[in-house]
């Protein structure tokens, strides 16, 4: 569509804006804060860009060239996203191995339908050790489920269930773009599989956050509970931005829920249909962060070597005391840091690592191994 500017006089010049019925007018009390939009003046007039309007607010537009009318809908409401989302979400039940002939030993969690013709997506730890797996629908319909890829490193896993015209479920873009803050909502099956799409709010309370994982994590504080694990945490777009994965539990914590982003959720699905497995890249060489990484101080410090283990890395002379500072011209402090860039390259490909070495910063090319 072409880029259209959206006649916003009454917006600028009155010093308010309505949406959805509702007027946020500037210095009263139901005012949520200045927002800054890309505008135009032209003749005294100030226009702004449609796709400014729905990047900030929310929402869909079109244009109808004929008529030269755009027509703005405002971004949907829980229960509409909710409604939208859950026909894509599934219960998984199965029995854990080991569990013996015990009638009610169970497990389960939450998948979401990923591909019509039968592609779950869901937690590695939900049905790594599960057998006997049935997907229930959310319309109530069972299906038999096989367990066809896992990754434990980054905790997802694909179920096929045989089945078509299943309802998908909507991925928002990779790389994700979103804001802290910003409404959430999980969808899953906690602690009882009768509790099937059970829908939580929130927001979404932190992004790029390293919790004893491989890669970076979104965190949220809707409510996630054992049994959500796999399920989707959604925006008010109605699109999938992460799988839920883990959440902290102590007395004296609240509401701290964790969430696989659709990046990685991209990748390692990306890796799942093309090799049948995440081909993982390494530098071939242990790593230890600092004391400033480890308490999640801000820092510069790198990375210091502390075995070297690929061939690549022994011919270039790396030693265990080394320290590596930036990896294809990005600056690392954390191994999660050096996990997340990895994602872009494949083992036995070529990088370019900067180290201090035997007291010289240098820069060399390695060639990555498989992790």
């Amino acid at each position: 569509m072409k880029r259209s500017m959206l006649r916003a006089g009454a917006i600028v010049l009155a010093g308010g804006l309505l949406v959805a019925g509702s007027a946020f007018a500037a210095g009263t009390a139901t005012s949520p804060g200045t927002m800054k939009m890309s505008a135009t003046k032209i003749n005294g007039e100030v226009y702004v860009k449609a796709s400014s309007l729905t990047g900030t607010l929310g929402g869909a537009g079109t244009y109808d060239a004929s008529s030269k009318t755009y027509t703005y809908t405002p971004p949907a409401d829980v229960p509409a996203i909710v409604s939208k989302v859950s026909p894509s979400v599934v219960g998984i039940i199965g029995k854990p191995e080991g569990g013996g002939d015990q009638r009610y030993v169970l497990a389960h969690g939450t998948g979401v339908i990923m591909k019509a013709d039968g592609w779950i997506l869901t937690n590695a730890h939900v049905v790594k050790d599960m057998t006997n797996i049935t997907v229930v629908t959310a319309d109530g319909k069972q299906y038999s489920g096989k367990r066809s890829n896992v990754d434990e490193v980054s905790d997802l896993a694909l179920v096929k269930i045989n089945a078509t015209k299943l309802p998908v479920a909507k991925f928002a873009a990779s790389p994700l773009r979103a804001k802290v803050g910003e409404t959430v909502i999980a969808i899953g099956t906690p602690v009882s599989f009768s509790l099937r799409n059970t829908a939580t709010t929130g927001v979404l309370s932190g992004m790029n956050r390293s919790v004893s994982s491989f890669y970076k994590l979104l965190q949220t504080d809707a409510a996630i509970n054992p049994g959500n694990s796999g399920g989707p945490l959604v925006n008010m777009k109605g699109e999938v931005i992460g799988i839920n994965s883990m959440k902290f539990v102590d007395e004296g914590i609240d509401n701290m829920g964790f969430s696989i982003p659709i990046d990685t959720v991209s990748y390692v699905t990306g890796h799942f249909f093309k090799y049948g497995h995440v081909k993982r890249s390494s530098l071939g060489i242990g790593l230890e962060e600092s004391y400033a990484a480890i308490v999640g101080l801000p820092t510069d410090d790198g990375l210091t070597v502390t075995s070297v283990k690929s061939d690549s890395a022994k011919k270039l002379g790396i030693q265990v005391g080394d320290v590596l500072y930036s990896v294809a011209g990005h600056q690392i402090s954390s191994i999660v840091e050096l996990n997340e860039l990895l994602k872009s390259y494949l083992p036995s490909q070529q990088i370019e690592v900067t180290m201090m070495m035997d007291g010289d910063l240098v820069t060399r090319k390695l060639t990555l191994t498989t992790a």
